[in-house]
């Protein structure tokens, strides 16, 4: 059965840092990608970071320069490493183990509990 349990988050200040984590359990962690999803009140998830099996990882726009996925096998655990944060960074953060279709990536089946990340103005 696979688990997600995730981390890490709180009440910043813009332009401050927060690292997430996601252990995983359940599956063998190694050989699957992991992703990091945010939902903001009103709006839909949205992929925020994907990191693959081989350590290729892909960002948001909203994202890129400030955010960094990283996983470490060992510990069946995926981070997101997050500075310079705004407001609009403001969100449940969640991990996933995405799948790919035809070389499309998607959402897996399950979710932990998620994070939730508040940056005040």
């Amino acid at each position: 059965q696979v688990q997600l349990v995730e981390s890490g988050g709180g009440l910043v200040q813009a332009g401050g840092s927060l690292r997430l984590s996601c252990a995983a359990s359940g599956f063998i962690f190694s050989i699957n990608a992991m992703g990091w999803y945010r939902q903001a009140p009103g709006k839909q998830r949205e992929l925020v970071a994907r990191i693959t099996s081989l350590g290729n990882t892909n960002y948001a726009d909203s994202v890129k320069g400030r955010f960094t996925i990283s996983r470490d096998n060992a510990k069946n655990t995926v981070y997101l490493q997050m500075n310079s944060l705004k407001p609009e960074d403001t969100a449940v953060y969640y991990c996933n183990v995405p799948i790919q279709i035809g070389g499309t990536w998607g959402q897996g089946g399950t979710w932990g509990q998620g994070t939730q990340v508040t940056v005040s103005s």
